[in-house]
């Protein structure tokens, strides 16, 4: 019910100029996505709007995340993947870099000018970070198999530079791997390389009940941070030094009747707040 309101604030929060802030905004609307079904088609207009912008940092994050939704809804959104390519100029991160070269061959059929895009990522190859190499092959892999005749010389040239030339050896024996498939059993390539991948599942935070009422009572204090009840960590003076309020009677959140805090006497003397990192 309140996905608008909250996308709209996470969205100025990811115009800051502090770039962990934005990440962290970025990565807010993402679990936002994931997590409400209802709320996904919402949440992406707000990352692709956040990617239009241009901003160097917000759009590493936004396309990092973009995977992640395009993971969690294979069908849905194949339009995103012509508005990241758009932007490839902007894309460098290699976490980003990786999600892009692997959109490339997850939608290459859904994008115009597909084999250009990606033979001009193949071409710097060798100057990328591992994960973009990988993602890199795979995609020029699943191209071919897609479209034999247009990528025969790309997948060969990929297949090639990362055999003889690259220094990674997780890279060579992808690459090896893929090589050998391909020329003994095209049909076993199509197999293992399109197989239908399960969609990315919803984080659970796997809180009790009982303890998110507590949590909710205390928002926005540190107990929210570290999930834990403001009684777990605060300790007042009249009590003996280190021992928490409750340390003798811990509470069961699993019993539906656990006291909630306002039920919690509370203790003479100031609180201290007392925590060890």
């Amino acid at each position: 019910r309140n996905a608008e309101p909250l996308l709209n604030e996470l969205k100025e929060y990811a115009k800051e100029v502090d770039v962990d802030f934005v990440r962290c905004a970025v990565a807010a609307i993402g679990r936002l996505a994931i997590r409400h079904e209802a709320a996904a088609d919402k949440a992406v207009a707000v990352l692709v709007e956040l990617l239009q912008m241009k901003v160097d940092y917000a759009v590493q994050a936004v396309v990092a995340v973009l995977g992640e939704v395009l993971r969690r809804y294979p069908r849905r959104f194949e339009g995103v993947v012509a508005t990241l390519c758009e932007h490839a100029d902007y894309i460098r991160e290699p976490e980003a870099r990786a999600v892009y070269a692997w959109a490339l061959g997850e939608y290459s059929e859904h994008i115009d000018g597909a084999l250009g895009l990606l033979s001009a990522a193949a071409e710097s190859l060798l100057e990328e970070d591992a994960r973009v190499q990988l993602a890199l092959l795979s995609a020029v892999v699943k191209f071919f198999l897609k479209q034999p005749q247009r990528g025969q010389q790309l997948v060969v040239r990929a297949l090639q530079c990362a055999t003889e030339k690259c220094a990674n050896p997780d890279v060579r024996d992808r690459a090896y791997i893929y090589w050998r498939l391909l020329s003994a059993d095209p049909t076993a390539a199509r197999t293992v390389a399109l197989s239908e991948k399960p969609p990315v599942c919803p984080e659970s935070t796997n809180l009790p009940d009982a303890l998110l009422a507590e949590l909710a009572a205390e928002l926005g204090c540190v107990s929210s941070v570290l999930q834990k009840p403001a009684r777990h960590f605060v300790y007042a003076h009249s009590e003996k030094p280190g021992v928490p309020r409750d340390a003798g009677a811990p509470v069961d959140y699993s019993d539906a009747g656990a006291a909630h805090p306002a039920a919690i006497d509370t203790l003479d003397g100031e609180p201290e707040l007392l925590i060890a990192f």
